[in-house]
């Protein structure tokens, strides 16, 4: 890894103000003086280790970014990052199957931070159905999929809400993070057409947005939640996230529920 270059005063600068605080905002949240403050981002004092990660938790820094801070200092990276497939992970990862898999019959899958699929359980194989092999290839970023004109968006009836609502989501996250390569994604599938879908008026009376997709079953509508490790120190677990479909009707709950005990039956068979 690289050293980075640009003066961490500069760094926690940009991180305080992409999080719309003053100095002031930020002495008071760390309960250190906003000359103290002001000091670490013209340089005229240096951070200790402490120091920098206790303002990094202040500015809700990602843990990738926090090692960045801290190698920028002159200090050794604070966060590790491990593969899953890594022995020490495998608490973690069975942490990630067990919820897959119990929540079917309805889709639930895992990705990293650029949205690249990681694992799924089974029911997600049934919104796949059709799709370009070459489209499913690894890596799988679920988002290009769900966008691409060859992809799920001719079968999602909602296309142009759910597009909205991806959109929206990712500009959020590529602001909150800077990472750059999500920034380029958000580019990427603004740039995409809409791929035979039905357009609809969003409805801003609705609490969430739904996803409505057409599949062999008939059209299933679903609403998602996400889930993330609470106090992960680890940059891998930090950045997983578990996207999880549930019915948004009884009519879609008891298709699945029927297609599930179906398939059950044939393995018996």
């Amino acid at each position: 890894m690289m050293m980075p270059s640009r003066p961490v005063g500069e760094l926690l600068r940009e991180w305080r103000q992409r999080r719309s605080l003053s100095q002031l905002d930020l002495a008071m949240r760390a309960e250190v003086s906003a000359r103290h403050v002001s000091f670490l981002e013209t340089g005229r004092s240096s951070p200790s280790r402490d120091m920098l990660l206790h303002l990094a938790e202040e500015l809700d820094v990602p843990l990738r970014e926090r090692n960045a801070l801290l190698m920028a200092a002159g200090f050794a990276p604070a966060y590790p990052e491990n593969s899953l497939e890594e022995p020490q992970m495998k608490a973690a990862r069975e942490a990630v199957e067990l919820v897959l898999s119990g929540h079917e019959p309805y889709p639930a899958l895992a990705v990293d931070r650029h949205w690249h699929l990681v694992t799924a359980n089974r029911a997600v194989g049934l919104l796949l159905e059709g799709i370009p092999a070459e489209l499913l290839t690894p890596p799988l970023n679920v988002l290009r999929l769900s966008l691409h004109p060859e992809g799920l968006a001719p079968n999602i009836l909602n296309l142009e809400q759910w597009r909205g609502h991806i959109l929206a989501r990712l500009q959020r996250q590529a602001a909150a993070t800077a990472d750059a390569k999500l920034a380029e994604l958000l580019v990427e599938l603004r740039g995409m057409g809409g791929g035979g879908g039905v357009p609809e008026v969003p409805d801003f009376t609705s609490m969430v947005v739904p996803l409505r997709v057409r599949t062999r079953l008939g059209v299933l509508s679903f609403i998602s939640t996400t889930t993330v490790f609470g106090t992960p120190m680890d940059i891998t677990l930090s950045e997983l996230a578990i996207e999880s479909f549930f019915p948004a009707d009884a009519a879609t709950g008891e298709l699945l529920r029927q297609a599930a005990e179906a398939a059950r039956r044939s393995e018996l068979c």
